[in-house]
Parts: structure tokens; C-alpha cells; sequence
């Protein structure tokens, strides 16, 4: 009923008493007060019914909210919901299924090559405008995601299709997404903040019984507070921050409370009220900490659960081949075999316990480490910035004392061997001025002060290629000028880099990627290279694509070939991020991200 929960609520409360009507209360009282259970009921019944499909959802939906998720189990009991609707030809159930598929893979980037498969699928069993926008709303974000680009009109067209429904929910997604696009592809600042406000709109109309209303207000908060940060209004972010900082979301959401509690430091610096910045970043670096322990969880989790698997499996094995002996044999080998098993499953388990235990002090002992490695690898970094941003404003004073040279000092020089000139033009017939040769050696004086002057000036040229072009100028200049017909063409494409960044962060970007072409044009016999720059908000993301001989990166790292080790250096210093991925014989890919 288009998340309606008390009125979906009221008309199944009306239906006769029935196992189906039991289980319905059980899913729409989970939307209301959260899942309490963890108890399966007739997880292996294979009856194709309304009933059975349900009773598999509520075992995903079980699964999905446990604190330590298992994917696998989750995505095996809504595939067999699946399975059994579309065998029931339950068109209803079917739809319902798909949306719960597409949630559960649209947000775990584990699983989302499946995402295409369901949406293909899903698209033959559209029957309403609230299908077709679910529909949309995935397909397009997914699309958008890949290639990024934006699809605005294509939500604009889903939102107008249920504009006089009373899905909520699904309305203010809509809007959000158009938001998030707005702020993150057209730099719309307002925009965002218009389309965000809908949305909150639509989200506070929810029932306040539905749990789905708290983390999408949560989320929207966040956003708001972003793009107020971008409109350099802290203190109207801040209170939107606060706002999503009161609601509560999943126990294990550890990335999306690190976001907040960073979001809100850096609105705190941004305010000089330090402390406060201070508090928000060890809370982010505590939730950090719980990501990464959640992490190992999980993989210790999906470790045990194939342990389980397999010894399942040889139990079975096991058990069928004891069925030829004798019932004596047979109940005395199982016994022996339970025993067996539970000695080794407890066993196991202490050990897993203990092992945990003493990795678990392990991490806290390095995690305090590493804190006080960063500590000081963080000051010496700032030292050397420090060093380097003074090295590059000297640069700058020193090319600028260069043009009032030429401006005051071989100016006023020139200007004089004019007016000689001009007094000679006048008078060259005039065979009775004065001093006539006087005037010409002055003049031919002045012309080899003005020479001098020039090669002066010339040996202190100014080197920087971004004073009054620009990053993107001067890549594109480069890379014409080191094209060379068909034997090398290099293209550079950009995505959002309108405005100018600092001008350091300029030069050094820029001297990078020129030493990395001229290491291709050395090194690797390609006939193309291309350059992409985008310009993600606050990163920018590099990448360099040749289709040259390739090398093994493993022998280059080890030898410090080609000077990408002193690049990385370099990209270390701006705190971001150098990758390589090479093939002999089919070219090489390097991606920069730099933060902005």
C-alpha cells in the first residue's frame, strides 16, 4: 500500500485469522518497531504458497538486519522467494521480491554486478507508475554511477508519475537523488539545497511508526549540511548536522557516523571552535575503528560459516555410509562421530576465542602505534609543505620582480634609444647638426645596455606554465606540442574543471603528469595516450591510459624505475593516492586521486 504502514496495518487486521495473516503482522510490525526475532519457521518447506514466499522473506529480512550480516544466507532466502513467486505466478509477490533484491544489492558494492540481472528481470513485471519508478530510480543511479553522468530529467519524469500517490518514501528519494545530482555534476549549489528541502518535506510526512523514517532523515540532513558547507554557511550546516547526529540508524552504519562526525569537525575548524573539532574527530576515529574490527567480523563470520558448510557436507557423507553396516555399528559410529564433532567444534571454538582475543589486543597495540606514527609523520609532512609552499611563493616574488624589471628598468632604456632614433630620422639629411656621431654611439651604447639586459632577464626566466593559463591550458598545450602525428596522439579529456585550483597545487599536478608522459614517450612505444582529469567535489581523480608495451610493476617498484617513485613522494605529500595497473603487451593505466 505504497508504505502505508497503519493503513496496510488496519485492512489486514480485517482479513480472516490465518498463518498468511499471521505473517503479514509479523512484516509490517517489523517495519514499525524493527525486527525483534531470530527464529526461522519452516525454512525448508518447498510448497509453492503465499505463505512460503513470505515466510523466505521474513527469513532475508532476519538475516539482513543481523548485526554481523551474512550475505550469502541473505541472498539465498530472497532468490528462493523469488523463485517460488514467479513460479506461483504472483505478480504481487514477485514485484515486492524484486524491490527487496534491488535494495539489498544497489547498497552492498559486493554484489553489484547482480543489480543489472534484477533490473532486466524486474522490468517485464512493471504494472504500476510506483513500479516503474522504483524501476527508474535504480537503473538510472546505476547507470549514473558507471558512467558518470547525470540523469536528471530521467527522475524528474519518475517523480512526476507518482506526484499524487502517497509513497513518501519513495517521493523524497527521488527528490534526494535529483539533489545529490544537481550539487555533485551541474555544481548547483542551490539547486541541491531546493530538491533536498522536498525531500526532507517528503520524509516528515512519513508515519512516524515507519523505522525506514529515521535514516532517511539522516541522510537527507547530512546532505543538507554538505551543501550549505559548499555555500560557505557553516553555522547553517552545523545545525543540520546536529539534526541528522539525533537520529538513530543501524548499529553497524561505523562509515556513515565516521562521514558525520568528520563532516562536523571540519564545520567546527571552519568556525575556530577547535575543541569541539577535536571531540568530532576522535568520534570519527573511534567509528573508524569499529568499521574495521565490524570488517574482520564479517570475514571471520563468512569463514565460519564455510567451515559449517563443509562439515555439514562430510557429516552427511559420513552418515549414509555407516547405513550399510549394522544398526549396532551404525548407532555406535554415529555417537562416536557427534562426539567427535562436538569435541572439534568446541575445541574450535575456544581456540577461535582465544586467537580473537589476542588479535583483538594485537590491533589496539599497533592501532596506538601506528597513532603515534602518524603523529609524527604528519609534523614532518607539514615541515616539508611548509618548506615547499615558501619555496613556491619565493618563485613567485622572484618572477614578479622579473616583470618590474623589464617594465622599469629596460623600458625606460628602450624608450630613450626611441627618442634617438627619432631625433636621427629628422635630421639624417641635415648635414649641419652637431655632434652627430656623439648621438649615433649613444644610441648604439643604449641598444647594447638593452641587449644586456635581455639576456640578463632571459637567464631568469620565470619556468612556471600556470601564472596565467592554468592547469588544464597548459596540460592541453603540452600535450599537443608532444604529439607527433600518427605515431603518438594525446588526447586529454576534463570533467568539472571550470575554476582554478591553488596555484602550487597547480604546478606540482602539472610537473607530474609531464614527467609521467615523458616516461611513456622513453619508455613504452605507444601510439595513444589519454588524459583524464575529473574533478570530484573535494578530489580530484588523474588518469593516464597508454597503449604501450607494458612492464611488470613488481620489477619496476623493486628497482625505483622511471621516476614513479619520486611521483608518489610527491602525491604522499598532497595526501592522496598513486595506482598502477600494467600488462606487458597491452599498455599501462596509472590513477591519481589528490585531494582538493
Amino acid at each position: 500500500m505504497e508504505n502505508q504502514i497503519e493503513e496496510a496495518y488496519t485492512q489486514v487486521k480485517k482479513a480472516h485469522n490465518s498463518k498468511e495473516k499471521e505473517i503479514l503482522v509479523w512484516h509490517i510490525d517489523a517495519r514499525k518497531n524493527g525486527i525483534k526475532d531470530s527464529i526461522f519457521l519452516n525454512e525448508n518447506n518447498e510448497t509453492i504458497s503465499s505463505y512460503n514466499i513470505m515466510n523466505f522473506l521474513r527469513k532475508g529480512d532476519i538475516h539482513n538486519q543481523s548485526f554481523i550480516k551474512n550475505d550469502s544466507l541473505i541472498l539465498q532466502s530472497y532468490r528462493k522467494a523469488l523463485d517460488l513467486s514467479i513460479q506461483k505466478k504472483d505478480t504481487l509477490l514477485t514485484r515486492l521480491t524484486f524491490r527487496k533484491l534491488l535494495k539489498f544489492t544497489f547498497g552492498n558494492r559486493k554484489l553489484f554486478e547482480l543489480l543489472d540481472e534484477y533490473l532486466d528481470i524486474y522490468n517485464n513485471y512493471l504494472k504500476t507508475p510506483t513500479d516503474s519508478a522504483y524501476y527508474d530510480y535504480y537503473k538510472y543511479t546505476n547507470i549514473s554511477y558507471r558512467t558518470n553522468k547525470p540523469y536528471i530529467k530521467e527522475y524528474k519524469k519518475a517523480l512526476k508519475s507518482i506526484e499524487k500517490k502517497k509513497n513518501y518514501l519513495l517521493q523524497g528519494t527521488l527528490y534526494q537523488i535529483l539533489g545529490i545530482q544537481q550539487s555533485h555534476f551541474n555544481k548547483k549549489n542551490d539547486s541541491a539545497i531546493y530538491y533536498f528541502n522536498k525531500a526532507t518535506e517528503k520524509y516528515n510526512k512519513v508515519s512516524d511508526l515507519d523505522i525506514e523514517k529515521e535514516e532517511k532523515l539522516f541522510g537527507i540532513y547530512n546532505n543538507l549540511g554538505v551543501a550549505y558547507n559548499y555555500s560557505n554557511q557553516p553555522k547553517i550546516a552545523l545545525q543540520y548536522f546536529e539534526k541528522a547526529n539525533k537520529y538513530k540508524i543501524p548499529k553497524n552504519s561505523f562509515l556513515k557516523k565516521s562521514y558525520l562526525y568528520l563532516a562536523i569537525a571540519e564545520t567546527h575548524k571552519n568556525l575556530k571552535n577547535f575543541d569541539s573539532a577535536y571531540h568530532y574527530i576522535s568520534k570519527e576515529k573511534e567509528a573508524l575503528k569499529q568499521f574495521n574490527e565490524y570488517e574482520i567480523a564479517l570475514k571471520l563470520n563468512e569463514i565460519e560459516t564455510k567451515y559449517q558448510t563443509v562439515e555439514k557436507e562430510k557429516r552427511i557423507v559420513q552418515l549414509l555410509n555407516t547405513n550399510l553396516k549394522t544398526e549396532a555399528s551404525r548407532i555406535r559410529n554415529r555417537n562416536f562421530l557427534i562426539g567427535s564433532i562436538s569435541i572439534l567444534i568446541v575445541g574450535f571454538i575456544i581456540a577461535l576465542l582465544i586467537y580473537k582475543n589476542t588479535r583483538r589486543k594485537q590491533r589496539i597495540a599497533e592501532q596506538e602505534r601506528q597513532i603515534e606514527i602518524q603523529k609524527t609523520e604528519k609534523l614532518l609532512k607539514d615541515q616539508e609543505l611548509t618548506a615547499i609552499d615558501a619555496m613556491i611563493s619565493g618563485q613567485e616574488k622572484e618572477r614578479q620582480r622579473l616583470a618590474n624589471e623589464l617594465h622599469d628598468n629596460l623600458g625606460s632604456t628602450l624608450a630613450t634609444v626611441k627618442l634617438h632614433f627619432q631625433h636621427l630620422a629628422k635630421n639624417r639629411n641635415n648635414s649641419k647638426i652637431e655632434n652627430l656621431e656623439e648621438l649615433y654611439a649613444k644610441t648604439d651604447h643604449l641598444l647594447e645596455e638593452a641587449y644586456q639586459k635581455v639576456r640578463t632577464i632571459a637567464h631568469e626566466k620565470n619556468s612556471g606554465v600556470m601564472a596565467n593559463q592554468g592547469l588544464l591550458p597548459a596540460i592541453k598545450k603540452f600535450a599537443k606540442k608532444a604529439s607527433n602525428g600518427d605515431a603518438l596522439q594525446i588526447v586529454v579529456q576534463d570533467y568539472g574543471l571550470e575554476e582554478r585550483l591553488d596555484n602550487a597545487l597547480e604546478i606540482s599536478i602539472f610537473r607530474m603528469i609531464q614527467e609521467l608522459i615523458t616516461n611513456i614517450i622513453k619508455h613504452a612505444n605507444a601510439t595513444e595516450v589519454h588524459i583524464s582529469l575529473t574533478n570530484h567535489d573535494s578530489l580530484l581523480n588523474i588518469i593516464i591510459e597508454d597503449n604501450g608495451k607494458g612492464f611488470d610493476t613488481k620489477v619496476i617498484s623493486q628497482k625505483d624505475g622511471m621516476g614513479l617513485r619520486t611521483i608518489e613522494k610527491r602525491i604522499e605529500h598532497l595526501e592522496g593516492t598513486f595506482e598502477i595497473d600494467s600488462t606487458i603487451g597491452k599498455g599501462t593505466n596509472i590513477i591519481i586521486n589528490i585531494p582538493i
